[in-house]
């Protein structure tokens, strides 16, 4: 799949560093440097606390050894080749979840291209040929509903079994609570199909970003005082429709956002949107990358009477959107 790559240090919030990422894609070419260290595999979707916790041990567990803290990750997940048609929109664009995986301190990801003949494997196999040969690990730190291999049939406990055997240690992290919860990825998707982003950014560590391309819209905002991004070509899974508070990112500059998502029913449009008012902005986006973090649900997608209430309601919106970014 191509040869690995190097990515620089970069500084983290608070401007502290961040160590150099390597990232590869083929078990081909894991290199000597990311060999003998802490290995963590799984998903890894949305990156959310509770993998910050599972990468603290990782660290913790790669420092004692002397060693390098090893994520293995997959690109697409194995759910996208076994089950194309019903597989769950991620969290996170490839990207981001390498970004995020360097801000948390680990020493290099692979992400991996799985294939059925891959997801195939017998967990004994799995665990020889990937574990012990390729990334020769002496440590393995993985949650406690962690599962691997053909049918997912391998567990910790068997997991545990095998690494005793090979003499590798196994560090299994306890699940994270938040407000009586488990913090999962599949939390995460619930909550934000429900429309609850801020419970669903509290499990994330920070809200929920998506990522698309700005394209031409109606150009009514504009006309009626509110010009908006009109976002398509999202890869990540989208919040309940309603209108919601957030930020917008263009390059490095951020800026409070008012974000509609789903149809405009007072112009008569039945057509899902993301339209993204920019609060402070002047300029063309058509084009353009933008990211756009959701930070609170506001209200529902409603038909208003005239379009005097509409603006109304969309100034109103930008209060409370200014407020929640203040």
């Amino acid at each position: 799949m191509g040869k690995h790559f190097y990515r620089g240090e970069r500084p983290q919030l608070g401007g502290e560093r961040i160590s150099v990422v390597i990232v590869f894609r083929n078990l081909n070419e894991v290199p000597p440097a990311v060999r003998g260290g802490a290995v963590a595999v799984g998903n890894f979707d949305g990156v959310h606390q509770g993998h910050g916790r599972l990468i603290a041990r990782l660290l913790t567990a790669a420092k004692q050894l002397g060693g390098p803290a090893v994520v293995f990750t997959f690109d697409p997940p194995p759910s996208y080749v076994l089950q194309p048609y019903s597989a769950a929109k991620p969290l996170l664009w490839r990207e981001r979840k390498e970004e995020l995986l360097a801000a948390l301190g680990v020493d290099a990801a692979l992400f991996y291209p799985p294939d059925k003949n891959f997801l195939a494997l017998e967990p004994e196999d799995f665990f020889h040929d990937v574990i012990c040969r390729r990334f020769q690990a002496e440590a393995l730190v993985e949650g406690a509903n962690f599962s691997f291999g053909r049918n997912r049939r391998g567990n910790v406990k068997l997991l545990a079994r095998l690494a005793s055997a090979a003499g590798i240690v196994l560090d299994v992290v306890e699940p994270l609570t938040i407000e009586g919860q488990i913090v999962s990825s599949s939390r995460v998707r619930a909550l934000l199909l429900q429309g609850a982003t801020a419970l669903a950014g509290k499990l994330l560590g920070r809200p929920h970003r998506i990522r698309g391309t700005v394209v031409s819209g109606a150009g009514r905002g504009s006309r009626i005082g509110f010009p908006t991004a009109n976002l398509e070509h999202v890869e990540v899974l989208l919040p309940k429709e309603g209108v919601y508070a957030g930020r917008a990112w263009v390059d490095t500059a951020c800026y409070p956002a008012a974000v509609s998502l789903g149809p405009n029913p007072t112009f008569g449009e039945g057509r899902r949107k993301i339209e993204v008012h920019l609060i402070g902005f002047s300029g063309r986006l058509e084009g353009r990358t933008l990211e756009v973090d959701f930070l609170e649900r506001l209200r529902d997608i409603i038909t208003f009477t005239s379009v005097e209430a509409l603006q109304a309601e969309i100034a109103a919106d930008i209060d409370r959107t200014l407020k929640l970014n203040s």
